[in-house]
């Protein structure tokens, strides 16, 4: 997924079962920020730093959304545990022999092989994508290293937001 391109669509719910697609944020900017897994170090700290720009982030009418193949329930348990006040949505269909097939990561890229101790399998590789109001992909920050992350999409939406 580049720049300058059409954001795939989505629906999907939320820590609190409702649901939210890309058209419910049209006119607006979006952040969608996929992270592997809820209440891990590095996808909590990226978490909190999103909720901890949040203030500025809405004065801009900028919305945040995260997204991970984990359930609603495990969303909701690491919102509250965190104090995390913006939806995450959960991205968790399953194949017929109950393996994650996450829709939405699919359709964005994010969806890939990746290796940790000589072990192959799937997860999210961690992205964040700036949406502006008509739907396009304004910006695409891949393989993401946490530390000045959201503060670096912080200053882009505010770009994009003028």
């Amino acid at each position: 997924m580049a720049a300058g391109k059409k954001a795939p669509v989505f629906r999907l719910k939320d820590q609190q079962g409702v649901g939210h697609a890309l058209k419910d944020y049209a006119g607006r900017p979006l952040i969608l920020f996929f992270y592997p897994k809820d209440d891990t170090s590095g996808c909590t700290r990226e978490a909190c730093d999103f909720r901890d720009q949040l203030a500025p982030l809405r004065a801009m009418d900028v919305a945040v959304l995260g997204v991970s193949i984990l359930d609603q329930r495990s969303k909701a348990k690491f919102a509250k545990k965190h104090g995390l006040d913006f939806p995450l949505l959960a991205d968790d269909h399953l194949d017929e022999q109950g393996k994650p097939d996450p829709i939405v990561a699919k359709k964005y890229g994010v969806w890939v092989e990746k290796s940790m101790y000589g072990r192959t399998y799937m997860g999210i590789e961690r992205t964040t994508f700036l949406i502006d109001g008509h739907g396009r992909v304004a910006r695409v920050w891949s393989k993401v290293s946490v530390p000045g992350h959201v503060e670096e999409v912080v200053l882009a939406a505010k770009a994009l937001a003028v």
